[in-house]
């Protein structure tokens, strides 16, 4: 299930990246851009770590790091897009909550991977 959902994750940053590159080029704001740029930079590399991780057969802390980087892309991209889509700008604030499960997801791997070798 890890790496049905890091697959997601990550084809939907490389299509909506293009996305935002060609058909809104032109509807964005500059703030917009810098947002959607932002999201697709950020949900690309954790999809590809969360997918490596699902393939790893690691379990534990280590899988429960896969899960929260998928989780942080999920809501920190989303909350980026939505936001240069012209979502409320109350949305932003639901952003960290992204970024603090990326950090989380690192940690956990770390942490996971640390346990396991001693």
């Amino acid at each position: 299930m890890l790496a049905r959902a890091a697959a997601l994750v990550g084809f939907l940053a490389v299509a909506l990246g293009a996305f935002g590159a060609h058909a809104l080029d032109s509807t964005l704001t500059v703030q917009g851009h810098e947002w959607w740029n932002t999201a697709t930079i950020y949900a690309l590399p954790h999809a590809a770590a969360a997918l490596a991780i699902a393939l790893s057969g690691r379990g534990g802390l280590v899988r429960a790091g896969g899960w929260a980087m998928v989780v942080g892309a999920v809501i920190f991209a989303g909350t980026l897009y939505a936001l240069a889509l012209g979502a409320p700008s109350w949305t932003g604030a639901i952003t960290p909550i992204g970024g603090l499960s990326f950090l989380a997801g690192w940690a956990l791997c770390g942490w996971g991977a640390t346990r396991s070798e001693s």
